[in-house]
């Protein structure tokens, strides 16, 4: 076991991140304008519902959201779900959760990089692919290393950038719609709700459209860089659901509503292009498509962000090598060495395709958010004792049950191709982990004294 403290002359991370910088940060991650991204797929699984999904997929997440920043207020540290686990759980269940959000978490800024070179190799088809995965993960890489607050200041511009063009594409579509476009009217149940509505179909679209929120959870890695963390943190992830889903809803809402079918796509697994150019023409598609670049890249700041500072977490703990991943930049305070693995496995976008990549996300993110509810109840409702009054027992047993029924019935919907590659995965975290405590005789190194 290590001591409670680092030793002195450790580098530590600096507290200078604010509520917004924080909120901003898990915007960028979640990327607003994935709504246009994924809208084909869902419309074609929900048969016109997507805003929906969306609906389903928020209330899922905001009550996870809740306990997420629960254990915050108790666990102020870096680390999300793998801290929050070991500490209210058991230190060989938070290995393996955080073992099994190591698998979103990594390939994210990978599925970035991926986007990027599909959105630029369309506009600039003569450059080769290759060529933008490695320029958009070398800057993606040297912002991060440099500092937080660079990526959170090149954050906001992005983030306001998005704001913008999505205003603009719904000015654009309620004036399509005015014209007579899609259902000729800007209001209308229909994308909601029909006679052609299966809850089965909205599960499944709630499944997938669950990905574009996994940036809400991730700030809870910047908890040690963080002013006053025990406060802005679970406001920050209560806020970045919220403002995540609500944009996602609105803006899924006037799609369907100009495309209340999906007939006029050539390609519905890659509709984003066809949509900007069916509601404002050629030069707001090519405008709409530069801001998708800007999208990724901004997603891709804060996702590489964020794994970094989880590996830092794991490294810190020795539970895989300190000598590598749990060491700070001397200067920059940031974990560099990581951020630069991240970067060489971001570079792995040259060879994968985008569905591929996608299909297995969503295992780490569901073992994540499943274990922090679970973590609530063990933890709060019953080694805490908080049971004695209504209050306690809404917030710290049945806020978190709700939370954790909700993403078990995502479980049930989660693609074959993300159970087989996610199993694969955990079995392996197994294995090393039986291989770190001798058999399971003792429990994982530790940073923190248990």
């Amino acid at each position: 076991m290590h001591s409670n403290s680092p030793a002195a002359s450790s580098p530590q991370f600096k507290k200078t991140l604010k509520l917004w910088q924080v909120v901003i940060i898990g915007l960028a991650y979640i990327a607003p304008m994935t709504v246009f991204d994924t809208f084909g797929i869902v419309s074609g699984i929900t048969d016109g519902h997507v805003p929906s999904a969306y609906v389903l997929a928020l209330l899922g997440i905001l009550f996870t959201a809740v306990s997420y920043g629960t254990l915050v207020r108790r666990f102020p540290e870096s680390g999300s779900a793998y801290t929050y686990t070991r500490r209210a759980i058991n230190p060989h269940v938070g290995f393996l959760v955080g073992w099994s959000s190591l698998l979103d978490y990594l390939l994210l800024p990978m599925v970035n990089a991926l986007l990027a070179k599909l959105y630029l190799s369309v506009m600039f088809p003569e450059v080769p692919a290759w060529a933008w995965v490695v320029g958009f993960v070398t800057i993606m890489s040297l912002i991060n290393i440099r500092s937080i607050n660079l990526v959170a200041n090149f954050n906001t511009l992005f983030v306001a950038i998005q704001a913008i063009i999505i205003g603009v594409f719904i000015y654009l579509t309620i004036r399509g719609l005015h014209s007579g476009e899609g259902l000729g009217t800007t209001w209308s149940l229909l994308p909601f709700a029909g006679e052609d509505t299966h809850l089965n179909a909205l599960v499944a679209g709630a499944t997938i459209l669950c990905f574009s929120f996994l940036g809400f959870d991730a700030v809870t890695t910047l908890s040690e860089e963080t002013e006053n963390a025990e406060k802005v943190i679970p406001r920050a992830i209560f806020l970045i659901a919220l403002i995540g889903g609500l944009v996602f809803i609105v803006v899924s809402f006037y799609i369907q509503s100009f495309f209340p079918t999906m007939d006029r796509f050539q390609d519905h697994e890659a509709a984003l292009p066809e949509i900007a150019l069916y509601v404002g023409g050629k030069l707001f598609q090519s405008i709409f498509i530069c801001c998708t670049f800007i999208n990724t890249l901004a997603s891709g700041l804060a996702s590489q962000a964020s794994v970094s500072r989880l590996l830092y977490v794991m490294g810190r703990d020795n539970v895989i090598p300190k000598r590598y991943f749990g060491r700070l930049h001397d200067k920059w305070k940031t974990p560099a060495i990581n951020i630069v693995i991240v970067g060489f496995i971001s570079l792995s976008a040259i060879f994968f395709d985008l569905v591929t990549a996608t299909s297995v996300i969503n295992f780490g993110a569901l073992v994540a958010f499943s274990f922090v509810n679970l973590s609530v109840i063990v933890h709060c409702y019953l080694r805490e004792g908080r049971s004695k009054t209504l209050a306690d027992k809404l917030k710290y047993l049945v806020v978190p049950t709700i939370g954790f029924c909700i993403t078990a019935i995502l479980w049930l919907d989660l693609d074959e191709h993300s159970l087989l590659f996610g199993g694969v995965w955990a079995a392996l975290g197994v294995l090393y982990l039986a291989y770190l405590t001798k058999a399971f005789k003792v429990a994982p190194p530790s940073f923190i004294a248990e």
